[in-house]
């Protein structure tokens, strides 16, 4: 006589909870790295993140081939380490859309940051607010998501206590990080609107 096997319904809510939160800091990460990148009529160094220079066949970032500083709030200096790559340097900055015109005195190259507009300081805080929105949405959709586990591991056998109480830990997540992307809103919006 074969005895019968009854398979006990395992679900590990505190696993389901650090993949939200983990989901939830990386929409943050995304957030300050985007954030990084808008200009805020201010030297920042991280504008030039996306540019690509051809050295010796292969395209590289920029800060492989030269060393990057902030001398003053309004210059980015670029120093190369092979005073040959200056032209290929000049080259990708002008193509690049940073719309930034380099000048170079034959061994560092300089960015001059133009003072803003009031009108392009309010285009940023727009451009600030949808980046801010899409990190929520994606904030949102992470707890929807989990929310649903909940419910369908609580169908399989999960106890309403524990989805119960999972839900609540989870709103609190969900308003942690929503808090966090209006925090770094307000800041980017200070740092642009800041002449």
């Amino acid at each position: 006589m074969l005895k019968q096997k009854t398979t006990i319904y395992m679900f590990d809510v505190n696993n389901c909870l650090s993949e939200a939160e983990e989901q939830m800091e990386m929409a943050i990460m995304h957030l300050e790295d985007e954030f990084a990148h808008i200009r805020a009529g201010k030297a920042n160094i991280r504008i030039l993140d996306d540019i690509r220079v051809d050295s010796y066949g292969s395209m590289v970032a920029l800060n492989n081939v030269a060393a990057l500083s902030v001398p003053d709030p309004r210059t980015i200096a670029i120093r190369p380490w092979d005073k040959n790559m200056i032209k290929v340097i000049e080259k990708a900055i002008i193509d690049s859309p940073i719309g930034i015109m380099p000048t170079n005195n034959g061994e560092i190259i300089r960015l001059g940051i133009p003072p803003l507009t009031e009108e392009r300081r309010r285009d940023l805080v727009k451009q600030s607010g949808k980046v801010s929105e899409s990190t929520k949405i994606s904030i949102r959709n992470t707890r929807r998501d989990i929310l649903d586990t909940l419910k369908k591991a609580q169908k399989d056998g999960l106890p309403e206590d524990a989805e119960k109480d999972a839900e609540e830990k989870l709103q609190k997540l969900h308003d942690k990080y929503i808090k966090k992307a209006d925090e770094l809103f307000a800041e980017k919006e200070k740092e642009i609107m800041t002449v």
